[in-house]
């Protein structure tokens, strides 16, 4: 008699359990993969030429000028420089403390981050006259725009959609694909409703999802340099820089004293 509610009781758990294994099935199964990053092909236009003391952290293509932004303490600089010749006729340099990195272009203003120095530098367009400092309070990365916000990568899994007037925060936008976040975001550009990133260290660039944050493709840039025959030393670093020309439909992409800079159009 008393192994008839023992019994009872293993019935009503062996019972439990196996309605929670059914519930977590179908709910794994309403759970949506996400998916690989399409390969994005291109073709290569044209190469140019590309100042090899350049450690090229921003680029834009702004009314047929080509600007860029260095980095390292010391040669710093931001320059507007000439496509055909890669040299620059238009310069600032920054101080020595500073650590220059991404560069973008919003109301007729430049902005350009430092590395760790929580300082964003923002410039007159025509004249590079500095107008005014801003705080950041974490690294500086990548800079970009959409219109109404600029758009802030700092190394991490992050973008940041900020105020351009104040740096303030609006929006924070974790990036991911199949394999989960995706660290080390740094040169932005937006294109066309989506933002472009290179990764520090990959060989390829994200073309992400500014509303959800996935990264919906790649542009895999592997091996570039070889292919087109550039001379590569000890110096050449990684891949970085992303402009886009929207009369051409065409992207430029350089790296951190390449020899080389792209004009690249996708397939």
């Amino acid at each position: 008699m008393k192994l008839f509610p023992l019994l009872i009781a293993v019935v009503i758990l062996s019972s439990c359990g196996g309605n929670k294994n059914e519930q977590t099935d179908e709910d794994n199964s309403n759970t949506a993969a996400i998916p690989t990053p399409a390969n994005l092909n291109y073709s290569i236009v044209k190469i140019y030429p590309h100042d090899t003391s350049f450690y090229t952290q921003g680029l834009i293509w702004y009314n047929n000028t080509l600007y860029e932004g260095t980095g390292l303490y010391g040669p710093s600089r931001l320059m507007k420089v000439e496509l055909t010749t890669g040299k620059f006729n238009q310069k600032i340099n920054l101080a020595p403390q500073y650590f220059g990195e991404g560069i973008t272009i919003f109301n007729d203003k430049i902005y350009q981050l430092t590395w760790q120095e929580n300082k964003v530098f923002v410039y007159d367009l025509k004249t590079f006259k500095k107008i005014k400092e801003l705080d950041w309070s974490m690294e500086g990365w990548g800079i970009t725009h959409n219109g109404k916000q600029l758009i802030v990568s700092t190394g991490s899994s992050n973008i940041y959609f900020v105020n351009p007037e104040t740096f303030a925060i609006e929006k924070t936008l974790g990036v991911y694909d199949n394999n989960g976040y995706l660290d080390s975001i740094n040169e932005l550009e937006f294109i066309n409703g989506s933002i472009y990133a290179n990764v520090y260290n990959r060989d390829w660039i994200a073309k992400i999802n500014p509303e959800t944050g996935i990264v919906e493709g790649r542009i895999d840039l592997t091996g570039v340099l070889q292919k087109t025959n550039q001379p590569i030393t000890e110096m050449t670093d990684v891949l970085n820089g992303i402009a886009y020309n929207a009369a051409t439909n065409s992207f430029y992409v350089t790296g951190k004293k390449w020899p080389a800079l792209y004009e690249i159009k996708l397939n």
